[in-house]
């Protein structure tokens, strides 16, 4: 028991989105029957407010007929005339049912969107079990649902007495009422009774709707092991790889275009590429490759070359060459050592003289 407690104390990260889209596989999703009970009772409030009026009337005038031809029965026309029966009395329920099965697929589609799952409905013996029932029926999460039946019926009770006390005192004139007026008198007092009711049974919902969120999440959490092992798993699908691989060119680059106010010359192309070229001589045998690039990246670091007044010398076959052999944060080869030289000599001579970091050389 301790063991199971300390295991859910671990579980203190939020669950990640595979795990939340494996939990929605299999119909694990937050749901309150709260929500379902508040569009049930709008169906029925709808029902009763507009839908019952002309649905009684079209039920009243089908019975009406059957018994002011009785004699259709006996002359051997019960079949039709319960044929008849039906569909007045079908046609009259279609549009309420219909809009009471809408509304439950409604109240379903707002809490958690479209969700579809078979495995609920897979035969779970352990549900059968009297063990685990009793469990159910004693946990604390059977505790927390009568606590809020007994205060959802509370509420709901007051505000009906709130609403019918009134109605009370009217008790004696009821007898003098017409009975279309009584019929009237109590189809008004429904509707206020009904909209009253849903107004609470509104605020309950939301509230519900919120805590059932957050313990679908609690229930979902995640220990910090867990994480690593659902990252680990991770790393071997095409589109995280493609993705972290993304990330790091994209650090990479930022992390070169941050030196390249450090460089002592950049040679392009010069276009198409810039190489930036840094040189300290107390402190280098060669220069170094500080940044390269193309295109793009190439374009940026002649920007930030002119915003730091570096120079910036036109060398294509050299460019092109130190592009395609040298490494950033590495020395440039042998081979270049000459070409280089006469670059960075050429800038040091400019030095002195106040010349332009711009500067170019072809």
């Amino acid at each position: 028991m301790a063991e199971g407690a300390e295991d859910s104390d671990d579980k203190t990260e939020d669950p990640s989105q595979r795990r939340l889209d494996e939990a929605r596989e299999k119909g694990q999703v937050a749901s309150s029957r709260e929500v379902n009970h508040l569009f049930m009772l709008l169906g029925g409030t709808i029902i009763i407010v507009m839908l019952a009026p002309s649905s009684l009337s079209r039920i009243g005038n089908a019975l009406v007929g059957f018994l002011d031809h009785p004699d259709r029965i006996a002359d051997g026309q019960m079949g039709a005339v319960f044929s008849y029966l039906a569909t007045e009395i079908g046609g009259a329920l279609a549009v309420p049912m219909a809009l009471m099965a809408a509304l439950a697929l409604l109240s379903g589609f707002v809490q958690h969107g479209v969700s579809f799952s078979i495995e609920p409905l897979m035969p779970d013996f352990s549900k059968i079990s009297p063990g685990a029932g009793f469990s159910r029926l004693f946990s604390t999460q059977a505790l927390a649902e009568f606590v809020k039946g007994l205060f959802k019926l509370s509420v709901v009770g007051s505000v009906a007495v709130y609403v019918l006390w009134p109605e009370f005192r009217m008790l004696d004139q009821l007898p003098a009422f017409t009975p279309m007026a009584l019929l009237q008198h109590l189809g008004q007092l429904a509707a206020k009774l009904m909209w009253s009711v849903l107004s609470v049974v509104a605020a309950i919902a939301a509230l519900d709707m919120l805590y059932q969120r957050f313990r679908h999440m609690k229930g979902l959490r995640m220990s910090r092991q867990e994480l690593k092992e659902e990252m680990k798993q991770s790393d071997g699908d095409p589109h995280v790889k493609a993705r972290l691989r993304q990330l790091r060119m994209e650090r990479t680059r930022t992390r070169m275009m941050a030196k390249v106010p450090e460089a002592t010359v950049i040679v392009t192309n010069p276009t198409h590429f810039a190489v930036a070229l840094k040189y300290v001589r107390e402190e280098m045998e060669a220069p170094i490759v500080v940044a390269k690039g193309a295109d793009f990246i190439a374009l940026k670091i002649r920007e930030i070359a002119g915003e730091h007044e570096i120079p910036i010398v036109e060398n294509p076959p050299l460019a092109r060459a130190l592009y395609a052999t040298c490494e950033i944060d590495q020395t440039i080869r042998q081979e270049h050592y000459k070409a280089v030289a006469e670059i960075i000599g050429y800038v040091m001579r400019l030095k002195p003289n106040g010349g332009s970091a711009g500067a170019s050389r072809r």
